[in-house]
């Protein structure tokens, strides 16, 4: 299990909009919606969920990690299929509940 930790997202809804602190907000379930366009071409490849430990691994590795809901498990992009995705970019919108990894 990785050890990068997530600073709690401010109080203050200005600095957490406007400030430069990466805190993403995590649901009740502790996931935070990830939406995943190609780097390239711009086209949408997927909507997934990634927890704490998901999204640690993804800044670590450069590569997508991801929260299966249906499994109830950590997965690896492309561990079985072959098709990683290799992160170019990763934002998050205002409120920081939402991130869009570039791939």
């Amino acid at each position: 299990m990785s050890a990068l930790k997530f600073p709690k997202a401010p109080s203050d809804k200005k600095a957490l909009e406007e400030g430069t602190v990466f805190s993403p907000r995590f649901d009740a379930s502790g996931l935070v919606t990830v939406v995943v366009t190609d780097a390239d071409h711009g086209m949408l490849l997927m909507v997934a969920h990634m927890n704490a430990e998901a999204l640690a691994l993804t800044l670590e590795t450069g590569i997508a990690h991801y929260w299966s809901r249906s499994r109830n498990a950590l997965w690896k992009k492309g561990e079985t299929s072959g098709n990683v995705q290799n992160v170019v970019e990763m934002l998050t919108d205002c409120d920081q509940d939402a991130i869009w990894l570039r791939v």
